[in-house]
């Protein structure tokens, strides 16, 4: 991934350079705000930004909002003025890192803002007949749509598809639709120029200029507006781009991947998809199998990530006990390889002794089918039927507050528990706080050395 450090390299910023760089991040460095800024509006491929709290950085994210670059902020700095850390949270920051820094909560933040793991995992024959298939067509031009349920892996297919084909030299530029509103979606794409609109204070190259010579992954791309598909489609049919406000196209050399994990001909059907953009995309395409269809797979990617979280999170590697590994296969994994992640993320952190034993595995009993209710009968305590009658929104706030309490308030170990993104956490955190729920500042509850993040 690709950092930009806003601030000086010459103390305890550089050795978090050095820790990044160490972890595999590509570095940028702007001596201050308005560099900063410049680079973000050069290089649409800036995934993270390293802010020393010696420059404004409420500032900053208030000039990437209103110049529509959509890249996590993190807020850098010493433990001697906590009220600073606090207030560039409260003004937009993602997460605060405490200097001198530490290798495994930059190992974390890294890992949070890209979201990315280069690691196939595959034992399963349903899944290696996908990935044979993905390599088949990965040197290639042709355009792949990769479908497939929530959680199965298809933005590590798509990574795959790229280190196979022969722009594997090249960028490799993904793009969440559905995690970027539809006013700054349409710029982060294409771009724009100086003036384009109201905060538009220079011109600034989007992901497809950013992906000139490499690959594009356009992730979840049916939840984008059926307006920005034309645009879309446009761009596939000529090979060029409209920036925002430009007056001439630009000429790209992308090739698309796009993942779903909707039924796309049934969203044409609906109006809410474009057929034409569906028959485009739809050259080739995978299908990446559910956890629960490839059942080889699960203690291969159990044992990997309990090494992958051990490492993360700074303790000792330890495997799995046959006991856990029966409780992992007896699980029916409706989040797929996301939920399994979780799930032993978790087990790390709770196991206790030698190896990670059945009771630090955290999951849910298998369901059992449901019985209409007696008349007269009085609703079960606990389990699912204890929360019929509540709202869904009720459901979810309470889910979101007690896995932030489980965390000791740490946002990014709650997010990836909850498997959603920091932004949609943090998002949600300001609503509530809204409402008047509860929800404690990024400084309250954190054990010593965890990372803040509003």
């Amino acid at each position: 991934m690709r950092v930009l450090i806003i601030g000086s390299l010459a103390a305890e910023l550089g050795q978090a350079a050095r820790i990044a760089m160490a972890r595999g991040a590509k570095l940028e460095q702007a001596d201050d705000l308005e560099a900063g800024l410049a680079r973000l509006r050069a290089d649409a491929r800036v995934d993270l930004v390293l802010c020393d709290l010696a420059h404004d950085v409420g500032g900053l994210v208030r000039a990437m909002a209103a110049e529509r670059i959509a890249a996590p902020v993190v807020a850098c700095g010493t433990g001697d003025d906590p009220e600073a850390a606090v207030r560039a949270i409260r003004e937009g920051a993602r997460e605060f890192l405490p200097l001198p820094p530490d290798p495994e909560l930059i190992a974390a933040i890294l890992e949070a803002a890209s979201g990315e793991s280069l690691a196939m995992v595959v034992r399963d024959p349903a899944m290696q007949a996908t990935v044979r298939r993905a390599e088949q067509v990965a040197r290639s031009e042709a355009s792949v749509l990769i479908t497939g349920e929530s959680g199965t892996g298809k933005e590590v297919l798509a990574r795959h598809i790229h280190r196979r084909s022969r722009r594997a030299a090249g960028p490799f530029v993904a793009l969440n639709c559905a995690a970027i509103p539809e006013n700054l979606l349409e710029s982060e794409l294409f771009g724009h120029e100086k003036g384009a609109f109201s905060g538009a204070l220079a011109r600034r190259l989007g992901k497809f200029e950013a992906a000139d010579g490499g690959t594009l992954l356009l992730d979840e791309i049916s939840e984008m507006d059926v307006r920005l598909q034309a645009k879309l489609l446009r761009v596939l049919q000529e090979r060029e781009i409209d920036r925002l406000g430009g007056t001439a196209p630009v000429k790209v050399n992308v090739r698309i991947l796009a993942t779903t994990n909707r039924d796309l001909p049934v969203e044409v059907t609906r109006g809410t998809f474009r057929e034409d953009l569906y028959f485009r995309l739809n050259v080739v395409t995978l299908r990446t199998p559910a956890l629960r269809e490839r059942p080889a797979d699960i203690a291969a990617l159990a044992e990997h990530f309990a090494r992958r979280y051990a490492e993360v999170n700074g303790l000792p590697a330890r495997p799995l006990s046959e006991a856990a590994h029966r409780r992992l296969s007896g699980h029916a994994w409706r989040g797929n390889v996301r939920e399994l992640e979780n799930t032993i993320h978790r087990a790390v952190l709770l196991a206790e002794g030698d190896s990670i034993e059945a009771e630090a595995i955290e999951v849910g009993p298998p369901a059992a089918p449901a019985e209409p209710p007696r008349a007269g009968s009085e609703p079960a305590v606990g389990g699912v039927a204890s929360l019929v009658g509540r709202r869904m929104e009720d459901v979810e706030r309470d889910l979101i507050l007690e896995t932030l309490g489980h965390t000791l308030g740490n946002r990014t170990h709650a997010a990836t528990i909850l498997g959603i993104s920091i932004r949609a956490l943090r998002n949600k955190l300001r609503d509530y706080a809204a409402q008047g729920a509860p929800v404690p500042p990024p400084s309250a509850g954190v054990a010593p050395g965890s990372v803040a993040a509003a």
